[in-house]
């Protein structure tokens, strides 16, 4: 392995195992982060999800740990459940045949047997910060001998409301550890944060211009509240995606949506946070299986999914946050997937400015997207609120056949 991985001062284990998984070239954020975070210096790194950040924390990580002594010496911290099990099941793989031993803890599993491996002896722990500080309350998980802590995903962690427990769980480890923050953002939340527990953090950005990459298209759709539905199924007939993901603000938005697709057709699903973890596993399983065609899905759960089988994200909603955007179009086009993206936002003419920031966001002027021989927004008067148009998407029904429903690419 010349060049690249191969001059980063890493053991020749590792870089047999990075060649054996098929890690060749580094990504940007890879070949940024890596050198520095092997010298033991906290580090805060900012990339577009989908461009390789796990590896960017997991390769360093991996190299200063001790397969020798069976405590706890790395904790890693994600958002969401989804998103946590993804980082470990990576972790293992990077780790190949080494000593090194993983537990994942996460709400929704059974914590008797994570306290049993906790018991066993691992060297990494990989978890919500939630359950995480369940255990540490429960005495079964001690952070005294932590090297690395790591905040992947910190923005959306802080987002979530997790800053009281990430700030706890840090207290519990060394002040000499090392720590390394990822983001796709970086909001004042996550500055401060950075302040208060790391020390003279290197801070390596290569976000720029990576949002509106040669492998997402982007589009907007103006379009009336209450012919969102229509214009959904038009442009699913006119793209015929391999694996979509639909985004919706609301658990009851995604829920409605769903539930009219799935009167006609099966490989359909919905997910959000209330929806039990095992339903959630099931539609995360089929939906990388590709047995699912289209999902549709809130930004908490959306966040932590990572298929590289999507080829289509549609914003049915308009994200609130323009940053919360970058995370959704971060679904598709990603660096482990051979399917160039493309990402639809639906504006309704009361959204024009938060389309705009969007824009100044990415530094990008999203064209409109062509529809064919449909009207989204009709000329004439609009409605002016959600309030007055919410009992038309309720009661309107789309008439489409089975065949029809072929046509659209989802009843495949």
């Amino acid at each position: 392995m010349d060049g690249g991985f191969a001059d980063m001062n890493l053991s020749a284990e590792t870089l047999t195992t990075l060649q054996n998984i098929g890690y060749e070239t580094p990504s940007r954020i890879q070949a940024a982060f890596i050198p520095v975070a092997m010298t033991g210096r906290d580090c805060m790194g900012q990339a577009r999800t989908g461009t390789g950040k796990t590896a960017a924390f997991i390769v360093p990580m991996l190299e200063q740990l001790d397969p020798g002594n069976k405590n706890v010496q790395a904790i890693v911290l994600a958002p969401t459940r989804e998103l946590s099990e993804q980082v470990a099941a990576e972790t293992e793989r990077l780790a190949g045949g080494s000593e090194l031993r993983l537990v994942s803890v996460v709400g929704g599993r059974p914590i008797r047997q994570q306290i049993s491996k906790l018991e066993r002896g691992s060297q990494i722990v990989v978890g919500t910060p939630g359950r995480v500080l369940d255990l540490i309350q429960r005495r079964a998980l001690i952070l005294k001998q932590v090297k690395i802590a790591v905040l992947d995903e910190a923005d959306r962690m802080l987002d979530i409301g997790f800053l009281p427990d990430i700030e706890r769980i840090l207290r519990q480890s060394p002040t000499d550890r090392q720590t390394l923050l990822l983001s796709a953002t970086f909001p004042t939340t996550v500055e401060r944060l950075a302040r208060r527990f790391m020390k003279e953090p290197q801070r390596i950005d290569v976000s720029a211009n990576e949002i509106a990459v040669n492998t997402i298209e982007q589009f907007y759709i103006t379009v009336d509240f209450d012919r969102k539905f229509e214009t959904l199924i038009q442009v699913l007939r006119q793209e015929r995606p391999q694996q979509a993901l639909v985004f919706t603000r609301t658990k009851r938005g995604a829920e409605k949506i769903a539930a009219r697709f799935q009167k006609k057709i099966q490989n359909i699903a919905m997910i959000h946070g209330d929806l039990p973890q095992r339903k959630r596993d099931r539609v995360i399983k089929d939906l990388r299986s590709g047995k699912l065609r289209m999902l549709v899905a809130t930004d908490v759960v959306g966040r932590g999914i990572d298929i590289s089988g999507i080829s289509h994200i549609i914003n049915y909603d308009i994200p609130e946050y323009c940053d919360d955007y970058v995370h959704r179009v971060g679904r598709t086009g990603r660096m482990s997937s051979d399917v160039n993206g493309r990402a639809i936002t639906f504006v309704t003419r009361e959204q024009g400015g938060q389309l705009t920031s969007i824009e100044v966001r990415i530094n990008t002027l999203l064209p409109e997207y062509p529809l064919n021989s449909f009207e989204a927004a009709r000329p004439g008067p609009e409605r002016k609120t959600i309030e007055d148009a919410a009992p038309v998407f309720g009661t309107t029904e789309i008439d489409y056949s089975d065949d029809e429903a072929d046509d659209f690419g989802v009843g495949v």
